[in-house]
């Protein structure tokens, strides 16, 4: 819409008797400026309410929407993926399930969650976590404790296993990187 038009359109409101005066119509031209960039904001907005569509500066507000603050570096896509499905989860928080499904979003291994028979009030969690860097590792280990930390019944314990992959050669070792044979370099 031209500068003229929009101005045009703000005067069409007006009574009879402003619409006929010049001056009234260069005062409206910066109003109507503003007025159209919030309307086309306020006709966007359900683009930005739906994570699938939102833009990625603002997938982290809208995390914040949905009480998820957990810092797990998620690429704007995974981000975008989680936030449909958080609000179901939330449904089922406080369990097993629950539980197992965040793990598996965030930490991107396979979890299980099985309650201690000799301890009550107990659980065990293990992570098996795809083939990565020790340093990847540890972080999805942080990640893991903090989830498990957040979903937790107050009142429970718990323990955790992280599982990886080892050497296996051929497979998953790459010689001077994660494996070393024989003495290394300046020994």
């Amino acid at each position: 819409m031209t500068t003229a038009a929009s101005a045009q359109r703000l005067l069409s409101l007006l009574p009879a008797i402003y619409r006929e005066d010049e001056l009234i119509g260069r005062v409206l031209r910066p109003f109507e400026a503003v007025l159209t960039e919030l309307e086309q904001g306020i006709e966007d907005i359900d683009r930005h309410l739906d994570p699938a569509h939102a833009p990625d500066e603002f997938l982290p507000w809208l995390s914040s929407w949905v009480a998820f603050t957990l810092r797990a570096h998620l690429k704007p896509t995974e981000l975008s993926d989680f936030l449909a499905q958080v609000v179901p989860l939330y449904r089922r928080r406080g369990t097993r399930q629950n539980l197992q499904d965040l793990l598996r979003i965030f930490t991107k291994g396979e979890p299980t969650v099985e309650e201690s028979t000799t301890e009550a009030n107990h659980f065990h969690v293990t992570v098996r976590l795809p083939t990565g860097s020790p340093e990847e590792h540890q972080r999805q280990g942080v990640i893991a404790r903090a989830l498990i930390e957040l979903e937790k019944p107050a009142h429970t314990s718990y323990d955790m296993e992280l599982l990886f992959p080892s050497m296996q050669i051929g497979k998953s070792s790459q010689i001077g990187v994660d494996t070393l044979i024989g003495t290394g370099p300046g020994t």
